[in-house]
């Protein structure tokens, strides 16, 4: 019987200290975005808070014309729609750098970025980005050789 009164106790320890923990990378999201304050930072409303999210593995140049068409490409996919955040880390300012997913079965907004020639991936391996299978180059390898965005011949003014 004590045996059995311990054991309880301590799941009871695990269960509440559970809900004290950090998230961990892979741990996921989902929540409303409601803003969208660059084409890489999104804000997320969980229903009891906010989260700023800052999409991993993509970068967008910070300012001009492919900057603002990537933060109207991002806005037209997630702004008020419900978003699911893959938590990869946390950068110095506090922002969970994840990946972010739209729709179902759930598009990658980071993916996309990429794949439509509106960001780059950053240099490094996909796998430090959270992405398995060559899944950023590839797509990288795609808008280059179809010219679109960052890729194309000549850059709209």
């Amino acid at each position: 019987m004590r045996n059995k009164r311990v054991m309880q106790c301590f799941i009871a320890c695990v269960v509440l200290l559970a809900g004290l923990l950090p998230a961990f990378a892979g741990d996921a999201f989902y929540g409303k975005a409601t803003e969208v304050r660059s084409a890489e930072i999104i804000v997320v409303d969980y229903g009891t808070g906010q989260y700023v999210v800052r999409i991993i593995g993509v970068a967008v140049p910070p300012e001009g014309p492919i900057a603002n068409e990537a933060k109207q490409f991002v806005t037209k996919m997630v702004l008020g729609n419900v978003v699911r955040a893959r938590f990869e880390s946390r950068n110095q300012n506090g922002e969970m750098l994840s990946r972010l997913y739209t729709g179902d079965p759930g598009k990658d907004v980071g993916l996309e970025l990429v794949r439509n020639g509106l960001a780059r991936r950053p240099q490094g391996q996909d796998y430090q980005y959270g992405y398995k299978y060559g899944e950023l180059s590839a797509a990288e390898r795609e808008a280059r050789e179809a010219k679109r965005g960052l890729w194309a011949t000549t850059q709209p003014q």
